[in-house]
């Protein structure tokens, strides 16, 4: 008899091939612990990246009054005033109907932008923190409230 025909014993060496044909896939042992790692990697990322997008929606709002800003003092430097609380933020993108008509208007934005969570940004004029204020209600579109709840104002 050769080595290929001879029959396996108890005591002859597994070749390599027939090792890799008996494990051919993971113990439900080994399945249980990937999944638990898994799990425990989601439990620690899920909440950072949940918190990132609320951050980022706080930073685009501080953008946009920003924005919003610069546009009412070239309104100012135009118009020698700034848009009466009534004409609003719409004085930036159309001319004033109502109110002093200003006299070197011109449109001063394409379009006036939501804040990120939908909701038109509002105007005060008198401000109530400043000469004018631009601000967002927040996330839970009341006034006042604490982190991403929180108002967020030309002023800060």
């Amino acid at each position: 008899m050769d080595h290929k025909t001879a029959p396996m014993t108890a005591l002859s060496p597994m070749s390599p091939r027939a090792r890799h044909l008996i494990r051919r896939g993971f113990t439900l042992i080994e399945l249980m612990v990937v999944l638990v790692i898994i799990g425990v990697l989601a439990a620690l990322v899920v909440p950072n990246v949940l918190d990132r997008a609320d951050d980022a929606r706080v930073t685009a709002a501080r953008t946009d009054i920003g924005n919003l800003m610069q546009a009412l003092k070239l309104y100012k430097l135009d118009n020698q005033r700034y848009p009466t609380g009534e004409q609003g933020l719409q004085a930036l993108v159309a001319r004033p109907s109502s109110g002093p008509n200003p006299p070197n208007w011109k449109p001063y934005l394409e379009k006036l932008p939501n804040d990120p969570w939908g909701r038109p940004y509002q105007f005060a004029n008198p401000g109530v923190k400043g000469e004018i204020d631009v601000f967002s209600l927040g996330a839970d579109g009341q006034p006042g409230g604490e982190g991403k709840d929180a108002d967020l104002g030309s002023w800060q």
